[in-house]
């Protein structure tokens, strides 16, 4: 009978670390070279657009990074791989103002440039701020194109600081 506390020495050494080059690191590699997941990061208005470009400078590999915003000036600092600017017609890239409906109308607007950005994700990571007007509106926009695109979608999002007023407390709720 096989015991469960016992190493099997095959695979661990005897400090109960993996053995590097076994066989099994050897066929998740394999897996894991044939079969890698597509993973995409969209930060929405401007704290969506700060995360991707924090993410952007700290390096990490293996996601693509896609900014979006109604606001041209902001986005043409964004550092991402790829930047979509929402609502030309709405908001001739002027903003939303904090105005969670100008952002989710901009995000209708945009919604093929949006889809074909996220087409093929396996998963998607939407981050964004809540309370003002282009996350607040157009996240739940991109969420639902992203999961009718069969991705998993995870949501990152920040509460308005209480210094930043009831408007923007009120849009975030």
């Amino acid at each position: 009978m096989h015991n469960p506390k016992q190493l099997d020495s095959s695979i661990i050494d005897a400090q109960g670390r993996p053995k590097s080059g076994t066989d099994i690191d050897r066929e998740l590699e394999s897996l894991l070279s044939k079969h890698r997941a597509s993973i995409k990061v969209i930060g929405t208005g401007g704290a969506g657009n700060n995360t991707a470009n924090r993410i952007t400078e700290v390096g990490i590999a293996g996601a693509e990074i896609i900014a979006v915003n109604t606001d041209a000036q902001d986005l043409i600092y964004t550092t991402a791989d790829k930047k979509i600017l929402l609502g030309k017609e709405l908001t001739h890239g002027l903003g939303a103002g904090a105005n969670p409906k100008v952002g989710e109308e901009a995000a209708k607007e945009s919604e093929h440039e949006i889809r074909n950005a996220l087409q093929g994700a396996d998963m998607v990571f939407i981050t964004c701020g809540l309370g003002g007007g282009t996350g607040t509106g157009s996240a739940p926009i991109i969420a639902d194109i992203a999961k009718k695109l069969n991705a998993l979608v995870v949501g990152v999002v920040t509460l308005p600081f209480s210094m930043e007023g009831f408007r923007r407390y009120e849009n975030a709720i």
